[in-house]
């Protein structure tokens, strides 16, 4: 027995950036940016803390779920950055919710790591260790970007997910891969001011080789949705719907054509939020748990890729009750 998502939840910041902002810094326009990515605007951290996110989408998924933060065996935080290099988010999630939990830790699996933490959760749900545990995705990609780079700061957006797992049956299958190729998507780190450093100047932000995260992300994912659908003997119309990483909407466009399933198969909110990394398919799980478009026994498939190269494959059957 493994486990089953009973609650989710999610906090973006309450700054909006459209493209129409972008505009007043970059030499670009809505056309060329929405044409290109499907993003219209994105939420971007001020005064808040990401921590203040992450608090808040965890406590909204523990709300959900109908249980107290005191139950809770296990939290794992994703995240490529958060308010502090230390102490780990997860421990200052732990304190700032009222949890008691044991294991706590942070992973940094890049816009995989929602998948990665479901991953980690079975072999402690499998091994008889916990009961419940809390994964967190709070992603600030605002601090990381080039915003004097219009190909790749136009893209991403702050914001935060969760979810509760609970022992259960809800889990079908999940297969994550990785490779080793930082220089088509990587994000320096800090430097410091080490005086005996003989490294090269540089700056701890963004780079990315669109064309090839493009052609990485659309080979992935239809290579790892039919090779786990293959290997459960599933096929793609036994899935209610494909919840993909929301990198860009051609790439979603693209794999579900390739794929041959209908448009309502593949949710997104792109438009609203742009790339949030590992915290985009809880945000966009909670969006359509609050709307109510997941029934009961339906099977639905989590896919995500991101830097390393990293994939991260999933297929679970919901199973929570409102």
């Amino acid at each position: 027995m493994s486990f089953y998502i009973s609650g989710t939840g999610s906090s973006v910041p309450k700054k909006v950036i459209t493209n129409f902002d972008l505009m007043n810094f970059l030499e670009t326009d809505d056309e060329w940016i929405s044409s290109r990515t499907g993003i219209r605007e994105r939420r971007v951290l001020t005064d808040e803390k990401l921590l203040d996110l992450a608090c808040e989408a965890a406590q909204n998924a523990i709300f959900d779920a109908h249980i107290k933060a005191d139950e809770i065996d296990m939290i794992i935080c994703s995240s490529l950055v958060g308010d502090y290099i230390s102490p780990a988010m997860s421990c200052l999630i732990r304190d700032k919710i009222g949890s008691k939990s044991k294991f706590v830790f942070d992973i940094n699996m890049a816009c995989s790591g929602f998948i990665y933490a479901m991953d980690l959760a079975s072999v402690y749900f499998d091994s008889g260790r916990v009961s419940k545990v809390l994964i967190i995705c709070a992603e600030s990609l605002s601090r990381l970007v080039d915003w004097q780079d219009r190909a790749s700061c136009v893209l991403f957006g702050d914001g935060a997910g969760a979810v509760v797992l609970e022992k259960g049956n809800g889990l079908i299958a999940v297969c994550n891969k990785s490779q080793a190729n930082a220089e088509i998507l990587n994000v320096p780190g800090v430097r410091g001011n080490n005086p005996f450093s003989k490294a090269d100047d540089y700056k701890s932000q963004l780079t990315m080789d669109g064309q090839e995260v493009f052609m990485f992300a659309v080979s992935s994912i239809i290579d790892e949705i039919n090779s786990i659908l293959e290997n459960n003997a599933l096929s793609s119309e036994d899935i209610s719907l494909f919840i993909l990483h929301q990198a860009n909407i051609r790439i979603i466009n693209t794999a579900r054509k390739k794929l041959k399933q209908p448009e309502i198969k593949f949710p997104h909110n792109i438009e609203k939020y742009g790339n949030t990394s590992s915290a985009s398919i809880p945000i966009l799980l909670d969006e359509l748990n609050k709307e109510g478009k997941l029934k009961l026994n339906d099977k639905l498939i989590f896919c995500a890729f991101g830097a390393g190269l990293t994939t991260g494959t999933c297929i679970i059957e919901w199973k929570k009750k409102k």
